[in-house]
């Protein structure tokens, strides 16, 4: 992949780290870059049942790429992707990848955030399905404070996940939330002294379900609100039917009336 992220597979779990602890994580061109590789490799993993997100030392942050706008650029080995540079198969741009890509995939990601979450490493965050923070994490939206709108895929995101008037207020403002107050806010899903611990549990819970049920459902909730209530409802029995009958529905039946654990195929 890259030494800008590591990933560790384990029972169906993949455990993507960034790895750029002595620069806070800090977002260059080769993290851009290493994120949406990753994510895209992670995709054609037959055996991928959830992955979990984090980044390595103290804090998940955004700030290399204002330095090189500023002219400082020391702390920066490349210039950040063109906005205009579009992913393959994806409505991204290289930079929205970093953090949409992790909607992209077909499996569950679940974020744990640690330290502080600001601008860009926010909006990675987001682009998660499930959020664990520590009560006393940091996070902002942030561009306002260098006069830039959220670019990569926040405004998306974020949408989805709080009411209007509270993501324009943390748009326009910029102001630093807590931990707690994500949570009060829906910006994330639970607290935990050990987000990434908390995170790995639960993603070790889903990958012991149907991987064609759980891909069928982050697909189908994905979709909802996209689309017209007959797209959605279509949609919904289509990927019902496609479930029904086959050998890990049937699997899954059996596994609950016999009390034993399943034993699920992955997707082909």
């Amino acid at each position: 992949m890259s030494d800008r992220v590591t990933v560790e597979m384990r029972d169906g779990v993949a455990e993507v780290r960034l790895n750029r602890p002595d620069k806070l994580n800090a977002l260059d061109s080769a993290m851009f870059e290493a994120l949406h590789t990753t994510g895209r490799a992670l995709a054609r993993e037959k055996g991928l049942r959830a992955a979990v997100l984090s980044g390595e030392g103290r804090a998940c942050l955004d700030f290399g790429s204002f330095q090189a706008m500023a002219g400082d650029a020391k702390d920066v080995d490349r210039p950040i992707p063109k906005l205009t540079s579009r992913a393959a198969d994806s409505p991204a741009n290289l930079a929205q990848s970093a953090a949409w890509v992790w909607q992209e995939l077909p499996v569950p990601v679940i974020a744990a955030v640690h330290g502080v979450a600001f601008g860009g490493g926010f909006q990675i965050a987001m682009g998660a399905d499930v959020r664990f923070v520590a009560p006393d994490t940091r996070l902002s939206v942030m561009e306002i404070k260098w006069g830039l709108i959220p670019d990569m895929s926040g405004s998306q995101t974020l949408r989805r996940l709080v009411r209007l008037d509270v993501a324009k207020e943390l748009t326009f403002t910029g102001r630093v939330v807590s931990g707690t107050e994500a949570v009060e806010l829906g910006l994330a899903t639970h607290l935990s002294d050990t987000p990434r611990e908390a995170a790995l549990e639960m993603a070790r819970e889903i990958a012991s379900k149907s991987p064609h049920a759980i891909r069928a459902a982050k697909k189908l909730l994905n979709e909802s609100g996209l689309t017209d209530v007959a797209t959605g409802l279509a949609l919904e029995a289509s990927l019902q039917m496609s479930l029904i009958g086959r050998p890990n529905q049937v699997e899954a039946v059996k596994a609950n009336m016999e009390k034993r654990p399943p034993h699920f195929t992955d997707p082909e």
